[in-house]
């Protein structure tokens, strides 16, 4: 039994496979094949929160590949990756706003009480799994920090 995310990622594959669309499908390829290798990794059937967390991954690669590539003056290649970069946030729910990532954040210290940057962990675990492919968790740690300090 396949996660409802998986079975629309396959669904896509067949309907890029008859537009021709090659960008597309190599990349919906790539993330099946990552699926598929977290499935023989752990030895069970994902769910949507492992597909949204393989997606998530590969954005991150993207991402710093296109600074690296940025860095390097390859323009081919930034192309590239950022077309890649489209077609996987396809997959991934809305964005939170940053108005959203700073409520959650106000919640999270007041449910954990964290008053220290020993307690930055358990904020982290809390706003996770509610932040997890809507946000840069880069983004939101840098902000707890500067919260609790």
């Amino acid at each position: 039994m396949s996660s409802q995310l998986q079975q629309r990622i396959t669904e896509d594959m067949k309907a890029a496979m008859r537009a021709k669309e090659k960008d597309r499908l190599l990349t919906i390829r790539n993330i099946l094949a990552a699926i598929k290798q977290q499935e023989v990794d752990t030895r069970e059937s994902v769910d949507d929160t492992a597909v949204l967390a393989i997606v998530n991954k590969m954005c991150k690669q993207r991402r710093e590949s296109i600074s690296q590539f940025n860095d390097a003056g390859r323009d081919d290649l930034v192309a590239q990756e950022e077309l890649e970069l489209g077609f996987l946030q396809d997959y991934l729910p809305e964005a939170m706003s940053d108005s959203e990532v700073k409520a959650l954040i106000q919640e999270a210290l007041e449910f954990t009480g964290a008053s220290s940057m020993k307690d930055m962990g358990s904020v982290m675990a809390y706003i996770k799994p509610k932040a997890q492919g809507r946000a840069d968790m880069g983004k939101i740690s840098g902000l707890i920090k500067s919260a609790i300090s």
